[in-house]
């Protein structure tokens, strides 16, 4: 059976969830329009890599238990995005194991907490890139140098070979016996 582990990219104690009216205009959404004064839902995000694929998850603070989550196949891409007028807020797009999706606002009281979040999804697509990239050229076929000997071939090696005094260059001779 072939499983993929699981690690854990990035950890946020508390973040924010938002219900989040349709999209106005295309330029994209804005915080501003949510009631970030009340949000819907306060937990702990998990960005957790298993293998190749990265998932965003929200879990209860205290409990641990799974409220949502949002499996992330580019970023940026529709998955996650982050708003047009603040840093510390995103629009993810929830998937249930049904298919069945949702977009909802997140954010983080903290600007480093997203800063954190930008960097670890950022790393992680840096990451497979590279992989792939690496799994390529290594199977390219790189043509194997035969250093055998071949049928018959010898090979002599002189070790401890006495030599004439008067071939070393001068620097190297002694006063005794060295003229």
């Amino acid at each position: 059976m072939d499983e993929e582990y699981e690690s854990i990219a990035l950890v946020k104690p508390e973040i924010f969830v938002y219900r989040i009216p349709p999209l106005g205009t295309n330029r994209g959404h804005k915080a501003a329009d949510w009631k970030l004064d009340a949000p819907d839902w306060t937990g702990r995000m998990k960005l957790v890599a298993i293998g190749k694929r990265l998932e965003l998850r929200l879990e209860d603070k205290t409990s641990g238990a799974l409220y949502a989550k949002c499996p992330i196949d580019a970023f940026p891409g529709v998955c996650i995005e982050p708003v047009i007028d603040s840093s510390r807020y995103f629009v993810i797009r929830l998937k249930n194991d049904a298919g069945q999706t949702a977009f909802v606002g997140c954010g983080f009281a903290d600007r480093g907490d997203s800063f954190d979040l930008n960097v670890a999804l950022q790393d992680h697509f840096k990451y497979i890139e590279k992989s792939a990239e690496l799994e390529q050229t290594s199977q390219v076929a790189q043509p194997s140098l035969d250093l055998a000997f071949k049928e018959g071939q010898t090979i002599s090696i002189n070790i401890g070979v006495s030599f004439e005094l008067d071939s070393l260059p001068r620097c190297l001779r002694t006063r005794q016996g060295a003229r």
